[in-house]
């Protein structure tokens, strides 16, 4: 092998080696930046269930008091 093969070899060599280094560092800062985006997706959605949640014993109270007697019997005497 020529002294210029050997050169454009080691070049190549060397040039393939960084590509592939950059290609890869480039994959991992995607997979960090999905996985943090995925854990605020999880925390947005534990955040949404626990006020769900909230709403729906909201709501349960708030059927309690409309159907109990004593509100429809209130509501009369405010029709008088």
């Amino acid at each position: 092998m020529s002294g210029t093969a050997m050169v454009v070899a080691i070049v190549f060599i060397s040039v393939g080696f960084g590509v592939m280094y950059d290609m890869y560092k480039k994959h991992l800062e995607f997979k960090e930046r999905t996985l943090n985006h995925s854990s605020e997706s999880d925390e947005k959605a534990i955040a949404t269930r626990k006020q769900v949640e909230a709403l729906e014993e909201r709501v349960q109270v708030l059927e309690k008091i409309v159907t109990d007697e004593g509100y429809n019997v209130q509501k009369e005497i405010n029709k008088l």
